[in-house]
C-alpha cells in the first residue's frame, strides 16, 4: 500500500470513527430542535457571559457537522439566531456552512475521485467539460433550492475538477437566501415545532423560481452579446 492510499484510508477511517462517536454519544438527540429550544435560555445566558467563546464554539461545531454531513445542521441554524440574534446568526451560519461544505467537497475529492475516475473516466470528462463552461451557474442554482440534499452536492462536486475556491464562493452565494430564511425563522423559535414549518410549499416554489434566475441570466447574457 503506497503512502497516498494509506493517507486516504486513515482519513476515511478517522471520519468514520468521528461519525460513529457522534451517534454513540447520542449526538442527534442533543441537536434535536425540541432539545435546543428547551436549552435556549441557558445558551443565551452563556452567550451573555462569553459571547466570543460561544460564537467560536458554535462556528467550529457547525463547520464540523457540515464537513462530515452529520444530521442537525438545520436545527442548529434555527437556534443560532435564537441565541445570537439575526445578523450575528446569519454571518456565522453563512460562513460556517460554506466552509463546511467546501471541506466535505475536498474530502470527497481526496478520498473518492481517483477511484471513481478510474472506472468512469469518459463520463466524468464530459461532466468536467460542461462544468468548465456553466458549472458556477448550475452550482448556484442547485444551492438555491433547499430540496436538493447539500451533502449529495458536496459529494458529487468532489468528483469533478471544479476549483475549491470556485466551489466555495458559489456555495456561499447560492446558500445565502436559504440561510437567511432559516436564520430569520430562528428569531421566532418558539413558534416552530419542526424544520418542516420553515420550508412551506410556497417557499420551496419561490426558491425553485429563484434557482432558475442564474441560468436565465446566463442565457440572456449570451443572447445580448450575440
Amino acid at each position: 500500500m503506497n503512502r497516498t492510499v494509506l493517507k486516504k484510508v486513515v482519513l476515511a477511517g478517522g471520519v468514520a470513527g468521528l461519525a460513529a462517536l457522534f451517534f454513540w454519544l447520542d449526538g442527534p438527540r442533543y441537536l434535536d430542535l425540541q432539545t435546543l429550544k428547551a436549552s435556549r435560555a441557558y445558551l443565551q445566558d452563556l452567550y451573555g457571559q462569553r459571547p466570543l467563546a460561544m460564537l467560536a464554539g458554535y462556528f467550529l461545531l457547525y463547520v464540523l457537522m457540515a464537513a462530515m454531513n452529520l444530521p442537525g445542521a438545520a436545527a442548529l441554524s434555527l437556534v443560532g439566531s435564537a441565541v445570537f440574534g439575526f445578523w450575528a446568526g446569519l454571518v456565522t451560519v453563512s460562513f460556517a456552512s460554506s466552509m463546511g461544505a467546501t471541506l466535505a467537497c475536498a474530502l470527497s475529492r481526496f478520498v473518492l475521485r481517483d477511484a471513481v475516475r478510474s472506472r468512469f473516466k469518459p463520463t466524468l470528462d464530459r461532466i468536467d467539460s460542461g462544468l468548465a463552461k456553466e458549472g458556477v451557474w448550475y452550482l448556484v442554482s442547485l444551492r438555491l433550492v433547499p430540496v436538493f440534499p447539500f451533502f449529495l452536492i458536496n459529494l458529487c462536486m468532489g468528483l469533478t475538477t471544479m476549483p475549491l475556491k470556485t466551489f466555495y464562493w458559489a456555495s456561499q452565494l447560492g446558500m445565502l437566501p436559504g440561510t437567511a430564511v432559516f436564520v430569520n425563522a430562528g428569531t421566532e423559535l418558539g413558534r416552530i415545532e419542526s424544520v418542516k414549518d420553515v420550508l412551506s410549499p410556497g417557499l420551496l416554489g419561490a426558491f425553485a423560481l429563484l434557482a432558475v434566475f442564474p441560468l436565465a441570466a446566463k442565457w440572456a447574457l449570451k443572447r445580448f452579446r450575440r
